[in-house]
């Protein structure tokens, strides 16, 4: 069995196994912090039950209506989302780099090429697979009452969806395929700037680090902390416009007009104040920082588990090819 596992992943070409070591480090980091992701929707969203509780207010209401699941609510279609939009990030980042280093070999390795690789990696991910974004938001902003908590006269609302599959065909149905793209725009902004300074500020604390300690599972775990923090406080007012655009059709009569990303801002800002553009930017702290840390660590394990070639063979080879005079020069 190990030596067919090991035909396997030796026949496997690099990019393949970028997806799988991507996949999976999604997957896992966004299991680990599903409970803060459904908190950190509800605040962005400003569901009037969890407007004054607070942070443990809120895992309280959620534990006494929905019970231990109700953390989880919209998780099965975010880990249908992350896995392979994680797997994508990281593979297209990867191909992205390779591409940019031969096709502009003189521009150098520095920050900026994973600043503007991990950019585009983030805007092809996002693209691929927004449409499952869009149907876990719809299923977390969602509030159900248990039956222990209706039985002490907390009454729910009925679900408008009752799970993946039938969230994407009622928005198809309701809005067409733009439906499922609708919140799209402000991913988009947001994400080019998150994607590329993640990337940006990983690779740059790695470099300096110590060339004995770059392997410490610690050591990468603090780089993707800090990366994905400084990363998200940038752009997290339009993380907070994308949600609120997407739970438009849940929140406003059928009738009313939905409206457009700077339309959504503006009116964040005149009805609801400045300081809602960064409603549970605490939680989404408490959230990225293990998020954006684990995912690193795990898919840099994952490479190393799949015998991935280090970045300095790869691009060893690609600077060999560079160097190689034309056959038509």
């Amino acid at each position: 069995m190990g030596m067919l596992l090991d035909e396997i992943i030796e026949a496997m070409p690099v990019f393949a196994k970028e997806l799988v070591a991507g996949g999976v480090a999604g997957g896992f980091a966004k299991t680990v912090v599903a409970p803060l992701e459904r908190v950190k929707i509800l605040f962005q969203t400003r569901r009037d039950e969890f407007k004054s509780v607070g942070l443990f207010g809120s895992f309280k209401k959620i534990s006494h209506t929905e019970g231990i699941m109700g953390f989880y609510r919209g998780n099965g279609a975010s880990v249908a989302r992350i896995v392979p939009y994680a797997a994508l990030h990281y593979m297209t980042y990867e191909q992205y780099r390779r591409w940019i280093i031969l096709s502009f070999p003189d521009n150098g390795r520095g920050p900026v090429l994973d600043l503007v690789a991990g950019s585009f990696a983030g805007g092809t991910a996002v693209l691929l697979t927004y449409p499952l974004d869009l149907v876990r938001t719809k299923l977390a902003y969602q509030i159900v009452s248990s039956s222990k908590a209706n039985i002490n006269g907390v009454i729910g609302m009925e679900l408008v969806y009752k799970g993946i599959r039938d969230c994407f065909s009622k928005t198809l149905k309701e809005s067409g395929l733009r439906g499922l793209y609708r919140g799209v725009a402000p991913s988009l902004y947001g994400i080019f700037p998150y994607a590329g300074l993640k990337f940006y500020f990983y690779e740059e604390m790695k470099r300096h680090v110590p060339e004995e300690h770059k392997k410490d599972i610690v050591v990468k775990m603090v780089c993707g902390s800090v990366a994905g923090l400084l990363g998200q406080t940038f752009t997290y007012p339009l993380d907070v416009v994308r949600r609120q655009m997407q739970v438009q059709r849940l929140s406003v009569s059928n009738n009313a007009e939905l409206k457009g990303t700077m339309e959504t801002l503006i009116m964040i800002m005149q009805k609801q104040g400045w300081k809602q553009l960064f409603s549970g930017l605490s939680i989404n702290y408490l959230k990225v920082v293990p998020s954006v840390a684990i995912g690193f660590t795990v898919y840099d394990i994952m490479k190393a588990s799949l015998r991935v070639p280090s970045r300095d063979v790869i691009e060893a080879v690609t600077d060999k090819r560079n160097s190689q005079p034309s056959l038509h020069s």
